[in-house]
């Protein structure tokens, strides 16, 4: 990998801009564009605090991450600046995502950090500091097409984060690299071990990065203090089955927990159906009253090469992250789209993600508002 971006002239001709969480992935990026003589400035966002952070394994831009970037950065011999983001990730990351379960949807907040934080904000400060592109260690490949920069699925299907960077526009993906798109995850670690750095061992990081445990109804309540205010839990019809402390504890397609035991016939297992916030109701019924054939997006970010003709676009679409793609038709929809899919999908949840494929390629995705 001798010129790893592909970016023209020598790499020495070039300051580059790494996003470096403290990982092995993004350190590994680092080690390999100093090996390929670009000339490196590393980031690290600083976004929450909950103290506890500092020893918890497997968290992300807090505490004990923080210093491994800075430990990285010095090993590498290269500029390293740590940026205060708490506020801005605090108003444009946790506080929607609060609100998104107080509207009865299940959010990715994942998405909008890399829509925010990540890449608006961390694209413009690498523009002010003159650098040539953002780097960062996604599993995306970022590939040159007919009219510009495409978005492609990893190379390794299960590292692919595609999904999470369905927001990623056009004029990003210009300045956006991601070196790791070809590579299995045990050669980035692999290489980090090659190149001396003492990350190359450390765990992934797991679940949302400000949710401690993974209890992140105990963060929205923390945020949102009306989370907790009391309901029904009823079936299809309306009869009431149970009470519940706040549909924050309550996803679409969830069935353990529920404290209801069967369907109102007793023949099989209750699931979430939906979720009723203006009257604070959790509607539950069979798995069938699950499956969806249509779905509405909206805020859709299109990067296909042209815009969605009439009669729509036979495409694959993620509707979960670890859920495999269906296949479907996507249609324009003002400034969302339809996506209309061959065969029912089950646990289709308002504030996740639909991301459109063909192929390997990502085309562009939406947020869920509503499925019939």
């Amino acid at each position: 990998m001798s010129d790893p971006l592909h970016l023209g002239g020598k790499p020495s001709d070039h300051l580059v801009a790494v996003a470096m969480s403290g990982g092995v992935d993004s350190s590994t990026v680092a080690g390999l564009l100093v090996e390929a003589g670009y000339r490196v400035a590393g980031f690290t966002l600083q976004l929450y605090d909950h103290g506890a952070a500092v020893k918890k394994p497997g968290a992300c831009c807090a505490g004990q991450d923080i210093h491994d970037a800075r430990r990285v950065a010095s090993r590498l011999g290269i500029a390293h600046y740590v940026l205060d983001y708490e506020a801005r990730f605090r108003d444009q990351v946790m506080a929607p995502f609060a609100a998104s379960y107080l509207a009865g949807e299940t959010p990715i907040p994942c998405v909008l950090c890399n829509r925010t934080v990540k890449f608006a904000d961390l694209l413009r400060m690498a523009g002010d500091l003159g650098a040539a592109a953002l780097v960062t260690g996604h599993y995306v490949r970022r590939i040159d097409g007919a009219i510009g920069p495409e978005l492609h699925r990893a190379a390794d299907p299960a590292r692919d984060q595609s999904y999470f960077l369905f927001g990623t526009t056009r004029d990003q993906l210009a300045l956006l690299r991601f070196p790791l798109g070809d590579m299995p995850k045990q050669e980035t670690r692999a290489i980090a071990g090659r190149l001396g750095l003492d990350v190359a061992s450390k765990p992934d990081s797991q679940d949302i990065c400000f949710v401690p445990d993974g209890r992140y109804a105990e963060i929205v309540r923390k945020l949102r203090p009306e989370a907790d205010a009391p309901g029904e839990i009823v079936d299809l019809s309306g009869r009431v089955l149970g009470r519940h402390s706040g549909i924050v504890d309550f996803t679409i397609g969830q069935r353990k927990g529920l404290g209801i035991g069967a369907t109102s016939d007793g023949s099989e297992p209750s699931y979430v159906v939906r979720l009723e916030p203006a009257t604070r109701r959790v509607v539950v019924g069979p798995k069938s009253a699950l499956g969806v054939r249509s779905i509405a997006l909206r805020e859709l970010n299109w990067l296909g090469d042209a815009p969605i003709p009439a009669e729509g676009v036979a495409v694959m679409v993620k509707l979960r992250s670890a859920a495999p793609a269906a296949s479907a038709r996507v249609f324009a929809a003002g400034s969302g789209a339809e996506i209309r899919l061959d065969e029912p999908q089950h646990g289709v949840a308002p504030g996740q993600a639909g991301v459109i494929y063909q192929g390997d390629r990502m085309l562009g995705g939406g947020w869920i508002a509503k499925a019939a």
